[in-house]
């Protein structure tokens, strides 16, 4: 079986392994459905993704929308060391873990305008309210709120791909959020976990996973997604 390997963008393709361990495609930086869901269609086993944490987004997203995220597995080459890097254990230019590492249950979130998150959604500064699960996490202004996936969440007990017919447990949380506020003369950083975050605040531009959304908004919504992403990365 081979596996379906995806090289976005300015990447070095000389780095990778040579042989037939992987069939790799040249697609352009966060590719879309046009690129990427022929190769889906064909894809069995295993996808890797050589790029940056947008690409690797890019990619994902429209695995969701194929409904395979259940039975492809994800490695990830990063470029360069980044929010998904750190979050997960991942180091960049590592072809190996990507392609035979073992896949493990990984928490992914989505928002209330179609998108994913992977690394990190970020807002900065700040000035609004916002609640994790029940818990108020923000009131007033901030220096930055920044989302997450959460690496200690236990793996969901079932996943499933269509969100109206499953409730999680509260013990499977998945969502991290870190608040950084000024005070005094130092900065204090709160993080709290949860399944959702619910934000409303001035209108600014939200980041994610290092892509500015196309249109500053006043409300946003993260939550944790029905259905595990199966990614290939150290134990946590």
């Amino acid at each position: 079986m081979s596996t379906t390997a995806l090289c976005c963008g300015n990447v070095d393709r000389a780095a990778r392994p040579r042989g037939d361990r992987a069939q790799w495609h040249e697609l352009p930086e966060r590719p879309g459905r046009a690129e990427v869901d022929p190769l889906l269609a064909e894809a069995s086993g295993r996808v890797v993704v050589h790029g940056t944490d947008a690409d690797l987004a890019a990619v994902v997203l429209r695995m969701l929308r194929k409904e395979r995220l259940g039975d492809l597995a994800v490695g990830y080459v990063p470029v360069a060391d980044s929010p998904v890097a750190r979050l997960w254990g991942l180091e960049a230019g590592d072809f190996s873990r990507a392609l035979d590492g073992e896949p493990r249950p990984t928490p992914l979130l989505r928002d209330d305008a179609g998108g994913i998150l992977l690394g990190e959604g970020r807002i900065e500064p700040i000035t609004g309210q916002a609640y994790c699960d029940d818990q108020q996490v923000l009131h007033g202004p901030a220096l930055s709120l920044v989302a997450s996936p959460d690496p200690d969440a236990a793996p969901l007990p079932e996943s499933s791909a269509h969100p109206l017919s499953t409730n999680l447990d509260v013990s499977f949380d998945g969502l991290r959020v870190t608040t950084t506020r000024r005070s005094f003369l130092r900065k204090r950083t709160e993080t709290a976990r949860g399944r959702a975050l619910q934000l409303a605040f001035d209108e600014t531009t939200i980041t994610r996973d290092g892509v500015p959304h196309p249109r500053p908004a006043q409300k946003w919504v993260w939550y944790r997604h029905t259905e595990d992403l199966h990614l290939a990365r150290p134990a946590t």
